[in-house]
């Protein structure tokens, strides 16, 4: 059928798909039968279509329209290496047209020919040049000047955005230098503190630590030793404090680790109780020795990946522990103990953390502790008690008003050496004064942990405080807490800690 050329303003593209389709028998599938006809677009409005066919009949010939909207899709998938083969039209064959590049002159010009503006490029003084401090944000776009076809911003529109502007950059470099002065502060304060520790470094190596026995308990030492030992002679300080009452050797730490790993070995094959019954070890003991281990050793220190299973301490922190399940059947493992054999370990080797582990665990508040003695344990908080009363008046009342007994917060304290609750760096420096007082430092940390955050504490009730205590603050200094430290006196109507 003839194409009707009055139907092109409604529904030009369906009628010439319609009378295409009918007109190409050879594109039926095998069948002999038409496939069924999509459903047609939507209808465009008259007013558009009239104005397409207008623009098209301005610019080229009728059959330019129905090429350009009918076999837009065709000519875009073309490839560029077949627009020199002469291109294919309603009516006839025809040389394609040339899709030349415009130039940017020329797209100003068909601008400024369509908008009726003439673009006034700003001249070269009023460019910002040597612009000192650029925003990162789109806050500068206040100062550029608006698109030719968008109206002018007005005068007083134009003050306001610039003096905004200027208020958004002041506040910027007062901040940028606000934190340049912070950066500086704390590099200056990394750089004594390293300068401290070289040449406390050299004291401990040459004069200390060669004649430990006469010099540990002057006063210079007890001085130098409050202000942190060296992270180098760190490990040998700890040692020589803690000693080797316990009399252990490499040889025997060996014995005890071959030990362990027969009995984890025969736990895997047989699951049996009676292949891994040990000379006085209980079912809890031999349960706590294979799973709790396991389990403890992943969520130790987990911000440091070294213990985690495939770090580099895994397997290390693993032995230890189970070679001193295996030589104190008695206390067995703790939830805990991995945090402190953690700490050894990486500041001593595997033979030498061990001896210090297990020596610093027959302390009679750690083997209290441990151990579970229910009556010793309430006669550290007792004494602990005093001296909260001593020292913290208000606060001793507020917990008491709240029946916030010292075992909530305590117990965890105690149990990890402060290593599981404090950062690292500060825990090790707890850990320094511990090796010189003993037990006692161990309280004292708490009240000076109680005494740094007094007044956050009076504004909180039960449940506030539960987990306030159990997760401290992670910007909390050295500096700070052993200041706090200092301030508290170990001492109730002339008695010492010992004492009461």
């Amino acid at each position: 059928a003839p194409l009707g050329f009055t139907d092109v303003n409604l529904n030009s593209r369906n009628t010439y798909e319609v009378s295409r389709r009918r007109s190409a028998p050879e594109h039926l599938p095998h069948g002999g039968t038409a496939p069924a006809e999509p459903a047609p677009p939507p209808q465009e409005p008259a007013e558009r279509a009239r104005h397409r066919v207008g623009i098209a009949g301005a610019g080229s010939s009728f059959a330019e329209f129905f090429t350009r909207n009918f076999f837009t899709k065709r000519t875009k998938e073309l490839k560029p290496a077949v627009q020199s083969a002469p291109g294919w039209k309603l009516f006839g064959k025809v040389p394609p047209r040339e899709n030349l590049p415009k130039d940017s002159k020329i797209i100003q010009q068909e601008y400024e020919a369509r908008t009726g503006r003439m673009y006034k490029p700003p001249p070269p003084s009023a460019r910002r040049k040597n612009i000192e401090f650029e925003p990162l944000s789109t806050t500068a776009l206040i100062l550029e000047d608006r698109p030719a076809n968008l109206p002018a911003k007005s005068v007083e529109e134009a003050l306001r955005h610039r003096q905004e502007y200027n208020e958004m950059v002041a506040e910027a470099k007062k901040r940028e230098i606000k934190e340049a002065h912070k950066r500086k502060k704390i590099m200056r304060e990394r750089f004594k503190q390293e300068e401290n520790i070289a040449s406390a470094m050299v004291i401990w190596v040459n004069e200390i630590l060669p004649n430990w026995e006469g010099m540990r308990a002057t006063r210079r030492v007890r001085e130098l030793w409050w202000q942190g030992l060296p992270p180098s002679v760190r490990g040998k300080v700890w040692s020589l404090a803690v000693g080797n009452e316990l009399n252990i050797t490499p040889e025997l730490y060996e014995i005890f680790l071959s030990r362990a790993k027969e009995r984890w070995k025969s736990f895997s094959e047989t699951s049996s109780e009676n292949d891994i019954e040990d000379a006085g070890a209980s079912v809890a003991d031999r349960e706590a020795s294979l799973e709790l281990i396991k389990l403890d050793i992943s969520r130790t220190f987990p911000s440091l990946y070294i213990f985690q299973k495939g770090g580099p301490y895994h397997d290390l922190l693993h032995s230890v522990l189970g070679a001193y399940t295996c030589y104190r059947p008695d206390v067995g493992y703790v939830q805990g103990m991995s945090f402190i054999a953690a700490v050894l370990i990486l500041n001593l080797e595997e033979a030498d953390a061990f001896i210090a582990f297990a020596n610093l665990l027959n302390k009679p508040c750690q083997l209290a502790f441990f151990r579970v003695d229910h009556s010793m344990m309430l006669k550290y908080f007792a004494a602990f008690e005093v001296f909260f009363e001593e020292n913290l008046p208000k606060l001793f009342l507020h917990f008491k008003s709240y029946s916030l007994t010292p075992d909530i917060y305590l117990i965890d304290w105690i149990f990890t050496l402060y290593s599981k609750s404090l950062p690292l760096d500060l825990a090790c420096r707890v850990w320094d004064v511990f090796c010189r007082d003993g037990e006692e430092f161990l309280f004292r940390t708490g009240l000076g942990i109680l005494r740094l955050y007094e007044d956050i504490l009076l504004q909180m009730d039960f449940i506030h405080i539960a987990q306030f205590l159990t997760k401290l603050p992670e910007d909390i200094t050295s500096e700070k807490l052993f200041s706090c430290i200092a301030a508290i006196q170990m001492q109730n109507s002339n008695k010492k800690w010992a004492q009461v």
